[in-house]
């Protein structure tokens, strides 16, 4: 006798079955929905951003409490973290100097938090440490962040190199993230805390990317305009998109994982 299944594992085997086309199309339709729903339930859109950023510090949190239950730091990414950690530093920097506010109180509580992990992996628990799977040259990406930030900086009445700043850690935590997904591709398996953390990162990426499109839309185009002029505007939002496609892969087989009740991810070759 056959056991019927959920609604939910039905339609999810039937995504699996599309060609890529297709699944790339349903994913923009989803994000899409998401949009649409959140203007409908979220008044204030500011919210969207704090909310984005109490999302990253509780994927923090998970972090925190895997290395303090488990003593390991197995397919953790060190190189994410002193990305994360920089990319916080200057935006701290910046939002002291250009505007305080609630976003500096959760971006200075995110990073003594990063910092912390980053001390207990290199130092307390680095007998555990996959150096060998972190294997993402960083200076691929500082570099071409820094050299684009010097180009493309906002147009405010600021000082230049607070411009310049800002720029940088716009374009850094757009691609923070990429040295923790080559670790998961190398070890094709991710243990339950690591998985939690990397979600709760697109989750994040995504509420920030859904701020800014949300609050285009309903400022016509003007906030665009009010962030400068040139090329800045449409950078910052095309950072917000790529951030959030490059976990959307991930996010699809953690959702998957935890529907088919598996504790641990397994990724398939070629994904992330």
């Amino acid at each position: 006798m056959k056991t019927s299944k959920r609604p939910i594992q039905v339609v999810s085997a039937w995504v699996r079955r599309q060609p890529p086309k297709v699944k790339a199309f349903l994913a923009v339709v989803s994000g899409m929905a998401a949009l649409v729903f959140l203007r409908m339930v979220v008044n204030d859109h500011d919210n969207l951003f704090v909310a984005a950023e109490a999302v990253h510090a509780l994927g923090i949190s998970v972090l925190i409490y895997k290395l303090m239950k488990e003593k390991t730091c197995a397919g953790l990414s060190l190189k994410s973290q002193d990305l994360t950690a920089l990319f916080l530093a200057v935006r701290l920097y910046c939002s002291f100097v250009m505007e305080y506010d609630i976003h500096t109180i959760l971006d200075s509580a995110t990073l003594v938090s990063t910092l912390w992990v980053i001390y207990m992996i290199r130092f307390k628990l680095r007998s555990s440490y996959m150096e060998d799977k972190d294997n993402f040259a960083i200076y691929y990406m500082v570099i071409p962040c820094a050299a684009l930030s010097i180009i493309i900086h906002p147009s405010t009445y600021h000082h230049l190199i607070n411009r310049v700043f800002w720029a940088f850690c716009v374009y850094l935590e757009a691609v923070s993230v990429l040295p923790q997904l080559r670790v998961m591709q190398n070890t094709k398996i991710v243990e339950p805390f690591t998985a939690h953390y990397v979600f709760a990162l697109g989750i994040a990426r995504f509420l920030s990317c859904a701020h800014w499109v949300l609050q285009v839309l309903d400022t016509r185009g003007r906030l665009l305009t009010a962030l400068g002029f040139g090329l800045w505007p449409s950078m910052v939002l095309l950072s917000e998109i790529i951030q959030t496609f490059i976990l959307a892969d991930f996010c699809y087989y953690y959702v998957k994982s935890v529907v088919g009740g598996q504790l641990v991810l397994r990724l398939p070759s070629g994904v992330v």
